[in-house]
């Protein structure tokens, strides 16, 4: 009896890499899960995130896998198309993962039964144009080719890309917002760092578009045939980034997740003139308070500490100044940090002392932040501003 041999490569190089991709990701997710004893939201969805996310390169492995995808078509037609669901879930478990990474109240509700429609979609197109065929039929399908070129597949995998690009704009317009709700909390929120979600997201979304520009050329393609090495050298491009993407997401969650400051996605109170929060003489006793204390001379002064420090209950704080001053507690306890930095800046006493010294003095850490308020609140800079104090 002859030795066992193989016959065909199943796998070439660019195959290995997507089978890389589904191990990491089913490793790591696995890890994640398992470790999480306190059932942390953001890390679940981290998890599913990447248990759904393993199966995109396996789909591509079935579809376009160089020996592989013949075994698939030969030997398990009927599982061919399952993997599938991953592009209509993926995007919507990161778009979870980092709503829950951000506000520390997030919770599932009723209506987010409504992000599982694209998929609900799905399931109905391939079971009815599919997986209703006989299996000699499907075998037939897969092989020639004929039903992942066809005019209904390439539209519903068109539609699959542009649910997965929402979703990371989606993303980027949820850290936007946190910013803004750190400017509700925060007087510096430079020290808060975010750079790394903002590439995380930016990086799935540079991706995503190249998937939903991929498709687009093969539905241009139903009209206008076109090359098939484009096609391919998109889809290899997309593979690559993806495998870096997902590296990076596992390792800056295990080093950020934890340490993450959340904030509280609170709806927006309306203004109403008879409101107390609009109130001259409780403002000005909170505006005696803190020019005595000059409590905005601390870096990290936060909304809490101010609020403790005059003894006020920090969402009636909160209220006071988004009210009564219409400004966020950024540029409140900047506006002050500002109006000591001029004091400063046309002090004798302060003739030598450098602009860096007397922004950070006042409780400013970012130079650039300093010269955007003052140029804002003066319309100068700060040296034509001491300079034109010196003229005088």
């Amino acid at each position: 009896m002859k030795p066992f041999e193989f016959q065909t490569v199943l796998f070439n190089f660019h195959d290995v890499m997507l089978l890389m991709t589904v191990m990491q990701c089913l490793f790591f997710g696995t890890l994640l899960y398992v470790t999480n004893t306190s059932r942390i939201k953001s890390t679940l969805f981290l998890a599913a995130f990447l248990f759904a996310h393993a199966l995109i390169p396996a789909n591509e492995l079935m579809m376009w896998g160089a020996e592989f995808k013949s075994l698939v078509r030969n030997q398990w037609p009927s599982v061919h198309f399952i993997p599938g669901i991953a592009y209509y879930i993926d995007g919507l478990l990161l778009f979870f993962c980092i709503k829950s990474l951000i506000f520390r109240n997030f919770s599932l509700k009723k209506i987010d039964l409504l992000h599982l429609l694209p998929l609900l979609a799905y399931i109905i197109f391939i079971s009815t144009e599919f997986y209703s065929h006989s299996f000699e039929q499907r075998q037939e399908m897969l092989n020639s080719e004929s039903f992942v070129y066809s005019a209904g597949y390439v539209t519903m995998e068109f539609f699959s890309k542009w649910v997965r690009f929402f979703y990371a704009i989606a993303c980027f317009v949820l850290i936007f917002k946190y910013k803004n709700r750190l400017q509700d909390t925060h007087s510096n929120i430079e020290n808060v760092h975010i750079n790394w979600l903002n590439g995380l997201v930016v990086g799935f979304m540079v991706v995503m578009l190249s998937e939903v520009i991929l498709v687009g050329a093969k539905v241009f393609n139903l009209f206008y045939p076109l090359g098939t090495d484009m096609f391919m050298y998109l889809g290899l491009t997309g593979n690559y980034t993806s495998f870096v993407l997902v590296n990076l997401l596992i390792f800056t969650a295990i080093r950020y997740f934890l340490i993450f400051e959340q904030v509280t996605d609170d709806e927006t109170i309306k203004k109403s003139v008879d409101d107390k929060f609009v109130n001259p003489d409780m403002a000005a006793e909170v505006d005696c308070a803190i020019l005595k204390s000059k409590a905005y001379m601390e870096p990290d002064i936060t909304l809490d500490k101010l609020a403790e420090s005059l003894s006020i209950i920090p969402r009636d704080l909160s209220m006071l100044i988004n009210r009564h001053f219409g400004i966020n507690f950024y540029e409140f306890i900047n506006k002050y940090r500002i109006e000591e930095a001029k004091k400063m800046l046309v002090d004798p006493e302060h003739k030598n002392t450098t602009i860096t010294d007397i922004y950070l003095a006042v409780g400013f850490n970012s130079k650039s932040v300093f010269y955007t308020f003052f140029k804002k609140f003066e319309s100068v800079t700060p040296s034509q501003f001491r300079q034109s104090a010196l003229c005088k």
